[in-house]
């Protein structure tokens, strides 16, 4: 038996993941994400897939964020038919997130031709609605921890990583005529000390890891995020000014409404309307409820009067005459809205119409990808270009370090430390080239690891006569 990897995606690069695994004839996809940020890597989307999608017998996601599963419906469209392998939480958030892709894909590109700011005559989106709901039925759901033969010799585990709701670490084991290998996705790994989450799972054996490295060069020392938070709110408020937080509406806005409702509880905040202004971050908040067992806050969450996504001052808004009405809003609130690198979504409206205003503030608080806008505007952008013009910067930009849901250098390496062996081999993706580098060279420094940075496109032999 042979077994070949060939990195489609997240190389050098925190988006569009896509590992292809060759396991004799089959072919099997880990994750099949969408490409974000620079433009380089936005037209990667809009490519010929590099091998056909009727050749893949099956996918497995590690998770449900769009880098992960954004590019599923092209995909079947394509020609995919196989089935879809991940956890019941993932299962339900992929329809939520893909189903706002599409609509969102389809309205940024009728809006397009209205304004005429697109080179293109008839712009046209990567996928639409009907492509979503093609996905849908080839989606299973998976227990976690429960191991399940998807190919014969061929098992799958998903194992917590802690990162969002249903996140997984995947152990593929391929039982061959001599011996047994195990391949380990670590997908993205939450934090160690996530008042959501439980800290990864610890995976005791793998003979090939595939390991993300976005924060594979940095060590986030603020380990009181909330406090950084409450600080920009305040000086917001005392301007003020609206404070409004771009955030991803699965996890990113979860974590943001507990750290809120615990700053009221303690009074290091002014009680103020907070507006969730999102159509998926309140379909996914409902997901909490349903799904208790996977995460930390469900006695929480039992509790009405305890419960941090459900009390007086928040208030939820799914319509668009509703977001457009937080146009009017001059001062003493707070406005949560995807997405969370202000790439796409409802956010975009909202810098257009706030960044020129010196009272109000934008409070990042998460993971910026190189060419997004939540990066630029970090960088010290002075206009920001939105609807084809050029917006002016005068909102106070904030950043807090510690709310990201990104294991940081010194997890990730603690996780690696607890292998009982060392992998024959460690490829470290989803990073951009100097984290995934430093990293890659601190596990080989650190623990005699074989760690390699892989090129967008290459292929390695894991096994061959197994």
């Amino acid at each position: 038996m042979k077994v070949r990897i060939k990195f489609l995606g997240g190389a050098k690069t925190v988006t569009g993941s896509r590992y292809l695994l060759e396991i004799d004839h089959l072919k099997i996809l880990i994750d099949c994400g969408l490409f974000q940020g620079l433009k380089e890597l936005r037209l990667r989307n809009w490519d010929t897939f590099p091998i056909a999608p009727s050749e893949i017998d099956a996918v497995i996601l590690t998770h449900a964020h769009i880098d992960h599963t954004g590019y599923l419906p092209k995909f079947v469209k394509e020609g995919f038919r196989g089935p879809i392998y991940c956890t019941n939480p993932t299962l339900d958030l992929t329809k939520i997130l893909l189903l706002d892709s599409g609509k969102l894909q389809q309205e940024e590109a009728n809006f397009a031709q209205k304004k005429g700011y697109s080179k293109h005559e008839k712009p046209e989106p990567l996928y639409q609605i009907e492509d979503v709901e093609r996905v849908f039925s080839l989606l299973n759901g998976v227990e976690m921890e429960n191991k399940i033969e998807i190919f014969p010799n061929i098992h799958v585990t998903f194992f917590p990583a802690g990162h969002i709701l249903g996140a997984s670490i995947i152990k593929l084991t391929v039982q061959g005529k001599n011996q047994e290998k195990k391949i380990v996705f670590s997908g993205d790994l939450g934090r160690f000390q996530d008042p959501l989450f439980n800290p990864p799972s610890r995976i005791p054996f793998a003979d090939v890891l595939i390991l993300e490295s976005t924060y594979g060069n940095r060590i986030q020392k603020n380990h009181r995020p909330e406090e950084e938070l409450g600080k920009a709110i305040r000086e917001t408020y005392q301007k003020g000014g609206v404070a409004t937080i771009p955030a991803f509406a699965v996890g990113r806005t979860q974590l943001v409404l507990y750290y809120l409702d615990y700053l009221l509880q303690k009074k290091k905040i002014p009680s103020i309307p907070i507006y969730i202004d999102s159509p998926m971050a309140i379909d996914v908040t409902k997901l909490y409820k349903e799904f208790t067992g996977y995460h930390r806050v469900g006695a929480l969450i039992d509790e009405s009067s305890a419960n941090p996504f459900n009390h007086k001052l928040l208030h939820y808004y799914s319509s668009q005459e509703s977001s457009i009405s937080l146009n009017q809003l001059r001062g003493d609130a707070i406005i949560i809205s995807a997405s969370g690198m202000a790439t796409g979504g409802r956010i975009v409206h909202h810098l257009y119409n706030r960044l020129p205003n010196e009272q109000d503030s934008f409070i990042f608080v998460g993971y910026q990808a190189a060419g997004t806008r939540g990066r630029k505007l970090l960088e010290g952008d002075t206009t920001c270009r939105m609807y084809g013009i050029d917006v002016p910067v005068k909102a106070a930009i904030y950043y807090i370090d510690g709310l990201s849901a990104h294991a940081d250098q010194e997890e990730l390496l603690a996780w690696c430390e607890g292998f009982v062996s060392k992998p024959k081999i460690t490829f470290l993706v989803h990073g951009e080239a100097d984290a995934s580098e430093e990293l890659a060279k601190r596990l080989q420094e650190d623990l005699g690891w074989n760690s390699i940075v892989p090129e967008y496109l290459e292929s390695f032999e894991l096994f061959d006569g197994i």
